[in-house]
């Protein structure tokens, strides 16, 4: 069998304030998935735990992101995460905060012949 891809799906999230990377990931992740519900599985003879579920999410500070609390998000299949440098760090009027953006692409894969 042939891992094959069945879907990629993206999405946006931010930490308004804080500058929280893992927030904003968790949120980029969310909005990713929850537009969405794949049926694929099932219509091929597949439990959904079977997905392969491939995420890239770019935040401006990937070493700070808690891997497990991003993980946690995904409601099935067998994640593999990776996280770059990306996103975007904006201060506020005094530099007292900043906000972040995260983005996050969602590679769903089935193992079909």
């Amino acid at each position: 069998m042939t891992a094959k891809r069945m879907a990629l799906e993206i999405g946006m999230g931010t930490d308004v304030r804080g500058g929280d990377s893992t927030k904003a990931a968790a949120r980029a992740l969310r909005d990713a998935l929850w537009r969405n519900s794949l049926s694929i599985a099932k219509a091929l003879g597949q439990d959904p735990k079977d997905m392969l579920v491939d995420i890239r999410i770019g935040v401006p500070n990937p070493e700070s992101v808690r891997r497990e609390d991003v993980l946690a998000v995904v409601p099935y299949g067998t994640p593999e995460l990776t996280v770059v440098e990306g996103g975007l760090e904006m201060a506020n009027e005094d530099n007292s905060d900043v906000m972040l953006l995260a983005h996050a692409a969602v590679i769903v894969r089935l193992d079909i012949d």
